[in-house]
């Protein structure tokens, strides 16, 4: 089995994987909810099997949130949301959360081909950092802004529910608007006036989503970015507080996460999956980061 065999769910998918209560599932939910739907996320949340394993979908996700808190893993990082926060979990993205959460608010699951057509382009999509893997997942909104996004959302989820996609028309264009709200309230994961420093910063991530496998040495992305190692690690710890070693060791670990829950593979061919070549130096490796070898991991999560 190869890293492309790792289940990243549809939403169909995911329903069945990890929601409990069918039944009420479906009075939820209608049809094409592949495509886009919106619920209360209290709702939702109490119908989920947890804990959810580190995870990825094919769909993007927005939890808004108006009364108590949400916590969740996304990436290598761990967020708590409050009343007027949002959390976006790009597709693709890894996921994961282990406890129920006392709140109030709405969760929209939708494919990017929702905010294509009449009312959106597909350039669009490149305006919403925050849909990226390496965009910043957690937006604070001002309480104007969330209160003109929590009108947006009742207006969507009263048609949604009554309609479904029928009015499509409607939806995607108060959808979009919700989209250039959170945009508004956005803020990349650094502020930093550096430009140069931001752009090389957002390129070596998404270098390094896509080749952390077979290019795990600072010096292959100061390569690809025509820089110099030391100029990489001078940017990414400036924009980011961290080192771009760190960064690949923790693209190498949530990968290892997702195999061991999501696949039956043995260590060893977990380590090879990874680009490693030495299972035992991946599970000294694995034990540094997570306080506890890959086998005690899987055990853990009832594989």
């Amino acid at each position: 089995m190869s890293s492309k065999d790792v289940k990243t769910y549809n939403t169909e998918a995911f329903k069945d994987r990890f929601m409990q209560h069918q039944d009420q599932l479906e009075n939820m939910l209608r049809n094409d909810f592949g495509k886009f739907f919106m619920v209360r996320v209290e709702e939702m949340f109490r119908l989920m099997k947890l804990p959810v394993p580190p995870t990825r979908a094919t769909t993007h996700t927005i939890i808004f949130i108006t009364e108590g808190e949400a916590n969740m893993h996304i990436g290598s990082e761990t967020f708590k949301i409050f009343k007027n926060e949002c959390l976006v979990v790009p597709a693709g993205q890894v996921f994961s959360f282990a406890s129920p959460d006392v709140n109030k608010g709405y969760l929209c699951n939708f494919h990017h081909d929702f905010i294509i057509g009449k009312f959106g382009k597909s350039e669009l999509l490149k305006d919403f950092e925050f849909l990226t893997v390496w965009g910043n997942p957690h937006i604070r909104l001002s309480a104007e802004n969330a209160d003109f996004t929590e009108q947006l959302f009742k207006r969507i989820l009263r048609d949604y529910l009554e309609n479904g996609l029928k009015n499509i028309d409607i939806l995607q264009s108060s959808f979009i608007a919700i989209l250039c709200e959170l945009n508004h309230a956005y803020k990349p994961l650094s502020d930093s006036t550096q430009t140069f420093a931001v752009n090389i910063t957002v390129r070596f991530k998404a270098l390094l989503s896509a080749h952390f496998k077979s290019s795990q040495q600072v010096s292959d992305y100061a390569v690809m970015l025509s820089i110099t190692p030391n100029h990489l690690n001078k940017c990414l710890r400036t924009i980011t507080g961290k080192s771009p070693t760190k960064w690949i060791d923790e693209a190498i670990i949530l990968e290892a996460k997702v195999l061991l829950s999501q696949t039956a593979l043995s260590v060893n061919e977990i380590t090879t999956e990874l680009g490693l070549s030495d299972p035992s130096y991946f599970s000294r490796f694995f034990r540094k980061y997570e306080g506890r070898t890959p086998l005690e991991f899987r055990k853990h999560i009832g594989h």
